[in-house]
């Protein structure tokens, strides 16, 4: 894959194909998540990666309305891993909470993610609780 995907700040994006990039990312049935719907409602922002027209990277940032940004479902197409993707998403998704006025990005991430979110993304670990409700 040459040259590197293009970012896009809340860039354009259908339900089906994120679905589909979100499916394949995360080893899930696609199935029919209004995701236009939920971005405009929740989101303070969001960014894609597009590679020739087709939709390889997505982050989806909320925020609290106040000084906290959310990282939220960070994924981008297998066959384009390990070629600073994700990294780039999750760079352009905290300097646009910055420029939004947060002060703070949260990621969670499970031990699989930590080299992801820690070392080339430059998060540091916090302790953080949480309930499964499902």
């Amino acid at each position: 894959m040459d040259p590197a995907p293009t970012l896009h700040v809340r860039g354009a994006l259908t339900d089906a194909e994120l679905e589909a990039l979100h499916a394949t990312a995360f080893g899930h049935d696609p199935g029919a998540t209004p995701w236009g719907r939920r971005l405009a409602d929740h989101s303070l922002t969001w960014v894609t990666a597009r590679h020739d027209g087709r939709l390889v990277g997505f982050v989806n940032v909320v925020g609290d309305g106040g000084v906290h940004a959310i990282l939220l479902d960070t994924c981008v197409a297998p066959d384009v891993r390990g070629r600073g993707v994700g990294r780039a998403l999750v760079a352009a998704a905290v300097e646009q909470a910055r420029a939004a006025g947060c002060r703070w990005v949260h990621a969670d991430d499970e031990p699989h993610l930590v080299a992801f979110y820690e070392d080339a993304c430059g998060l540091r670990p916090t302790a953080a609780g949480l309930v499964r409700l499902v």
